[in-house]
């Protein structure tokens, strides 16, 4: 089954142009980059990593009450939009089992596979559905990073994180024998090189006119590229996740190259699990989630009924 849409979630907070007069007024820091377009509205310079890196403090005070927020120098800054927006599809999957309402509170429990040092969709998950949040991470200066944010926000309660210490692992060590999972996403790395990883980013500069594309888009290497790129990483996803079919209701990862998709659909249809193909579009960038299930419908319901009561 597959669902397309042409733009932002309905439910996504930024589908208008940023109010820059009211995310300035959050977050001052943010009048140092902001400039006229040369189209009558004000704007950044998306290009720019420190303008960014503000402007994603500014929108995650203003519109999540979130009012810590900072990223060390070379680890992936997100954008926001997109990243709730994955949030947002993922919450419609748990809907239909909840006579079309959304569950929401820390009955919840979402599992993030690899939340970067930004921390991204546990702190989006929780402002906006005030879900428990699990979050995986390979990389010790990531997960030192992201503690902080937890302890800054005061968010012991909602967000924890659990160091991956196994590369070739993904659910193992992380799941717990005692955990139940409603939901998991994963953002996977994409590029399956370091040559390949640092093409796309010249590629990305070029076309936002910035010619130094090591300090403007950043990443770890474990962020950006694995052997195989995205295809493989989510290949071993899937039979991983077979051993904790019982202990999650709803796997999923964004799958951002089309022609990944269908390959990864006949392993799961190999492997029993009902599947999703959610279609996503956030301006020019078009991408996807794909989300399945070992549970047969009538154990999803069973679960829903004991999880969202």
């Amino acid at each position: 089954m597959t669902f397309t849409s042409k733009g932002l979630h309905p439910r996504n907070k930024h589908q208008q142009v940023y109010d820059f007069v009211a995310l300035t007024a959050e977050v001052p820091a943010l009048a140092a980059f902001v400039r006229d377009n040369g189209h009558g509205t004000l704007s950044i310079d998306f290009a720019n990593p420190q303008a960014v890196k503000t402007l994603n403090q500014a929108l995650l005070k203003h519109f999540y009450a979130i009012p810590h927020w900072q990223l060390p120098e070379q680890f992936l800054c997100p954008a926001v939009p997109g990243r709730v927006d994955y949030l947002h599809y993922l919450a419609d999957l748990l809907a239909p089992l909840n006579k079309g309402k959304i569950p929401t509170g820390s009955k919840l429990h979402l599992l993030d596979i690899g939340c970067g040092a930004n921390l991204i969709y546990p702190l989006l998950a929780q402002a906006e559905y005030g879900w428990k949040v699990t979050a995986s991470e390979l990389d010790l200066q990531a997960l030192t990073a992201a503690q902080l944010l937890i302890e800054q926000n005061q968010l012991h309660h909602k967000i924890t994180v659990r160091q991956q210490h196994k590369t070739e692992q993904i659910f193992q060590g992380i799941i717990q024998s005692d955990d139940l999972f409603d939901l998991t996403l994963c953002n996977p790395p994409f590029h399956s090189s370091a040559e390949q990883a640092q093409a796309g980013s010249a590629r990305k500069a070029k076309n936002l006119g910035q010619k130094n594309t090591r300090l403007n888009f950043a990443g770890r290497s474990h962020e950006l590229w694995c052997e195989g790129g995205e295809a493989a990483f989510i290949g071993r996803m899937i039979k991983e996740s077979q051993d904790y079919g019982h202990q999650v209701l709803w796997f999923s990862s964004l799958v951002s190259k089309q022609d990944n998709v269908p390959l990864l659909q006949q392993q799961l249809t190999k492997l029993g699990a009902q599947q999703q193909v959610i279609e996503m579009q956030q301006g020019n960038k078009q991408s996807r989630i794909l989300a399945w299930s070992f549970m047969k419908p009538a154990q999803r319901q069973l679960w829903a009924d004991y999880r969202f009561r």
